[in-house]
């Protein structure tokens, strides 16, 4: 008997909520960036920029 179904099973799901994660990270990066390019845009500057 071999557990191969299983194992398979776990990577699959563990490599979609691996992809999930990185997507969400990606999207929320670009998400900020345009925040940030949009309050840039409108004069207001970020306290760490030189």
């Amino acid at each position: 008997m071999t557990h191969a179904g299983f194992v398979l099973s776990a990577y699959a799901a563990a490599a979609l909520v691996l992809g999930g994660l990185v997507l969400r990270a990606v999207l929320t990066a670009r998400s900020a960036r345009q925040r940030l390019a949009e309050l840039e845009s409108r004069g207001i500057r970020r306290r760490s920029a030189p």
